[in-house]
């Protein structure tokens, strides 16, 4: 039950928004290109961020760059 915690536990890292114009989900409404965004966790293929709602959403690794 990790991610319960996830909003309130350290930011690993802040990555920026490259692009919000997913194939398959809407994501247009949720994060904001050029927009920095805290990792509080990551996997192989997602970053686990707080998004423009408030909440924490798992995203494809493609729609951010590291900085």
């Amino acid at each position: 039950m990790i991610h319960k915690t996830w909003e309130k536990s350290e930011t690993i890292k802040q990555i920026e928004c490259v692009h919000n114009d997913a194939e398959k989900f809407v994501v247009h409404n949720v994060l904001t290109p050029g927009k920095l965004y805290d990792v509080k966790n990551e996997s192989d293929e997602f970053y686990f961020v707080i998004d423009n709602t408030g909440r924490i959403g798992g995203f494809y690794k493609d729609y951010f760059k590291e900085i």
